[in-house]
């Protein structure tokens, strides 16, 4: 164990230019500032964003396969699968709570909304018809129900998390009764998993380009104008994201047993990826090999990563808190503490039922005011505009999350390698 931690902190490092963080940084102030100063063109720099995206969706569903069935197998009994998923489960259901509480505070001490007496006849209603329809068929039997496939093939070509998660571990509950003929199928799915990491790496390369490509888009499309114009808002609720970050995850990170700046520093590819195409999706495989090479337990990554990815969205929690109170403020809605508590209450499923869905927080928005019934669902538009300069800052804080939950289950559950975890923050 020694050796490891001495080869791993001795690492060479990089040069800076050779640095994928430092090439996605530059790939995101180049195309901030394409947005600024020649918005024509830096709105047409989107397909390089959505391309990278799509280059990463094709990998998640086999990578989840191979990653969870290549774990469970490691584990040997299933009763220990779902001792792993109950633990799982429990520490997204509290951090989700604490979420939609901390977002109430900053925005209820600040009141950004306070004054701006909104009218609601003003606003375009028919720019958040889509969501609010989405929102209505896509509730919490709608979404269980999906976790089943309605083909085996179907579960990897649509990209549904929890439906590849429960192909994986419904497959890897038949291969004990097979005997010696699972070997092979163990072996090739192995070899595979070892297989999809090189493809993961390689797609990585082209990362600095889909973050050039995303940030010049949003800058170009939805930047300056909305940035000044509900300027208070957005400042609010990156302040809310970094409180919770800071205390909570530093908190959940330290009973962990590591500390949450270098594992920051060790994720930095990620975060920046992530800040830049506003989707968590795009650092999934990536996310879940890193985790694996930190240390964790590959079969609690392969439960904990694609599950959290529907039931630990923190960052969407923040976000529903944070501008809901805002959407009541801004439109003279009165919206007492009794109100904010039944907002909490009935966010607890929504933000559930909404997983998986496009533009799943605006989503998430629009079913938690619909249930809810006390602030005008058409509200919502007063922050369309806005939603994708909020987006960085949620799905960050999804992204931290989901990592930092992995790490927790697995030092719950005893499979977390402290050694190597230490040498690789360590080595970062």
């Amino acid at each position: 164990m020694t050796n490891t931690d001495t080869s791993a902190t001795k690492r060479p490092r990089k040069p800076l230019y050779a640095d994928l963080s430092f090439q996605v940084f530059v790939g995101m102030v180049l195309g901030i500032l394409l947005g600024v100063y020649a918005p024509n063109i830096g709105a047409e720099m989107q397909p390089f964003g959505d391309a990278f995206i799509r280059l990463i969706r094709m990998l998640i569903a086999p990578v989840i396969f191979c990653t969870v069935v290549h774990g469970i197998t490691g584990i040997g009994e299933m009763r220990v699968v779902g001792r792993v998923a109950l633990k799982a489960l429990i520490y997204f259901e509290v951090m989700t709570t604490l979420a939609l509480i901390v977002g109430l505070i900053p925005i209820n001490i600040w009141q950004p909304g306070v004054g701006m007496n909104v009218d609601l006849h003003t606003l375009n209603a028919a720019s958040v018809k889509n969501y609010v329809t989405v929102a209505q068929q896509h509730g919490m039997v709608e979404f269980l129900v999906d976790i089943i496939p309605k083909t085996l093939v179907g579960a990897f070509a649509e990209g549904h998390l929890l439906a590849v998660l429960f192909v994986s571990v419904l497959f890897d509950s038949v291969l004990p009764a097979m005997g010696e003929h699972a070997a092979p199928i163990n072996m090739l799915i192995g070899s595979l998993n070892r297989a999809l990491m090189r493809m993961i790496g390689v797609v990585m390369r082209v990362a600095p380009i889909g973050a050039f490509g995303a940030l010049a888009f949003t800058v170009s499309k939805f930047g300056a104008g909305s940035l000044v114009g509900l300027g208070k808002l957005i400042l609010c609720f990156y302040l809310t994201c970094g409180i919770f970050v800071v205390v909570f995850m530093g908190l959940a990170a330290q009973l962990a047993g590591f500390g949450l700046w270098k594992f920051l520093r060790y994720f930095r590819e990620e975060i920046l990826i992530v800040a830049a195409t506003t989707t968590t999706e795009s650092v999934l495989p990536q996310l879940m090999r890193k985790l694996t090479k930190l240390g964790c337990a590959e079969s609690v990554v392969g439960l904990v990563i694609p599950t959290g990815y529907s039931f630990n969205l923190e960052g969407t929690c923040l976000y529903i808190s944070t501008a809901a109170v805002f959407l009541a403020q801004a439109t003279n809605t009165p919206f007492g503490l009794s109100q904010q508590i039944g907002l909490v209450l009935v966010s607890l499923l929504t933000s559930k039922g909404s997983a998986g869905v496009a533009g799943a927080a605006f989503v998430t928005m629009a079913a938690t005011l619909s249930s809810a019934g006390t602030i005008p669902v058409e509200s919502i538009a007063l922050v369309i505009g806005i939603h994708r300069l909020m987006s960085e800052a949620l799905t960050f804080t999804s992204l931290i999350g989901n990592a930092v939950a992995a790490m927790v289950v697995a030092r719950w559950e005893g499979g977390l390698d402290m050694v190597q975890m230490k040498a690789e923050l360590d080595a970062a």
